[in-house]
């Protein structure tokens, strides 16, 4: 049975369109050329990161933030940022008695802003930068195996990524869900493996809460 949901953060709960928005604007790039080599780059199946690299090569993500900050333009995101169906989704699975947490590739100031964000929503939030471990390396989800009360059968994680979120997640043993929204679930949607690989496919995280009612009364 699943008795934990696990979230990933951007484009599961966060969506990311006005923080890439701000990356074009800060590399003096049109968005929607940044947002065309973006779909490019995750097409071709290469880290995401390379994006910059094509606009600017040399650049390191991890200065580059602290250069903006330092400018008074840091990574943020808000409520205004989150897909519509989160707070309810978030509600209703935690009235069915499941545990949650949130774990995704995060900063530690993502981490900041997620925990005044969901702080009362659900039981746990990590980062990447908390844990010196980045999906899809297994150690990231080995961690989150650790920290969830829960056999990782009995986990389920949610995210928008085969690459970075199911494939590593079912390696571990949990279980995965793909919800379809951002670009790389737009683009890895029908792909053999985002069709075959995960447990629940789901167009909104609304459907999360009765896939998991019927795979629970069906294991029960």
């Amino acid at each position: 049975m699943i008795r934990a949901v696990v979230f990933d953060v951007g484009e599961c709960l966060v969506d990311e369109t006005r923080e890439y928005g701000t990356w074009a604007d800060w590399l003096g790039v049109p968005r929607h050329t940044f947002a065309a080599m973006f779909g490019a780059v995750i097409a071709q199946g290469r880290d995401y990161r390379d994006v910059f690299q094509e606009f600017r090569p040399g650049f390191d993500l991890s200065a580059e933030r602290e250069r903006r900050a330092e400018a008074g333009q840091p990574e943020h995101f808000g409520e205004e940022d989150l897909y519509s169906d989160v707070r309810e989704a978030l509600r209703t699975l935690r009235a069915d008695g499941l545990w949650l947490g949130i774990a995704g590739n995060q900063t530690v100031r993502a981490g900041t802003i997620l925990r005044k964000l969901f702080s009362e929503d659900v039981d746990l939030i990590r980062t990447s930068d908390d844990w010196g471990a980045s999906k899809p390396d297994p150690a990231f989800f080995h961690r989150v195996a650790e920290v969830v009360p829960a056999e990782p059968g009995e986990i389920l994680y949610v995210g928008d990524r085969v690459d970075n979120d199911l494939r590593p997640g079912r390696g571990v043993g949990m279980h995965t869900a793909l919800v379809h929204r951002g670009p790389w679930a737009t683009i890895q949607w029908r792909t053999e493996e985002a069709e075959a690989l995960p447990t629940f496919r789901v167009e909104t995280l609304l459907e999360l809460s009765p896939c998991i009612a019927e795979f629970n009364a069906r294991e029960h």
